[in-house]
């Protein structure tokens, strides 16, 4: 479980920021903060793994308490200012999210950095393309036309991801196909890249004869896009 320290100065926009998180599997809520001085206090004592982090509080810049929380940390703010966010990539921030966003926007980076989290797990050493993909996985759902192959349709690779989310249990290329009314070997094609890029994870089914079947299940971590709007204010 990821816990998580939501820090925003505006009560209304922490309590709605607390319900989405509380929405995802595999996250809650560790804590609420709505200043600077809240956040380092709470960091202190609920220990998160996570801060989502505005930069206007009362007190003091969000980018300024990011070393003192002890936690990663996404930045979900207004500012959108060159210098700021410099400041805040720079410090160490996992990603950045401007406001006015989605539920699904914020669903979609929790998810990432979940599955970064997941590809970490372990003492042991990583070579170069395990820290690539790692990496790699940690800002894949910023935009899903960001991962998409040659000749792949955005259009297409979303429906296809809808529909394994939604799917209460893994599903095959061939149930994909029937239900979007695509090609079998297309629904394979979407299938195939996003367990090549850890968003799904795959198994295989064994019949009584032939070739086993691909088995594909949404990876855990994220959730289908919800269609709230989080609230502009800052």
């Amino acid at each position: 479980m990821i816990r998580v320290l939501i820090v925003d100065d505006d009560f209304r926009v922490a309590d709605l920021h607390a319900r989405y998180v509380r929405r995802l599997p595999g996250f809650e809520v560790a804590g609420v903060a709505h200043s600077a001085g809240e956040a380092m206090t709470a960091a202190a004592r609920t220990r998160p793994d996570l801060a989502l982090l505005d930069q206007y509080l009362p007190d003091a810049p969000g980018t300024s308490i990011v070393a003192r929380l002890g936690c990663d940390v996404i930045m979900l703010t207004a500012a959108a200012e060159r210098d700021v966010v410099r400041t805040a990539l720079g410090r160490g921030v996992f990603n950045y999210l401007v406001k006015p966003f989605t539920e699904a926007d914020l669903a979609a980076r929790l998810g990432a950095y979940a599955r970064f989290r997941g590809r970490l797990r372990g003492d042991h050493p990583l070579d170069q393309e395990q820290i690539d993909r790692a990496v790699r996985l940690l800002h894949e759902g910023d935009r899903i036309d960001a991962a998409l192959r040659k000749g792949r349709s955005g259009h297409t690779a979303q429906l296809v991801v809808d529909a394994v989310r939604s799917a209460a249990e893994p599903v095959t290329a061939a149930d994909i196909a029937t239900r979007l009314g695509i090609s079998r070997a297309t629904a394979q094609r979407y299938l195939a890249d996003l367990a090549t890029d850890g968003r799904v994870t795959l198994s295989l089914r064994y019949g009584a004869t032939g070739r086993p079947e691909h088995l594909y299940l949404w990876a855990a971590g994220d959730t289908p896009p919800p269609g709230d709007s989080a609230a502009n204010a800052h």
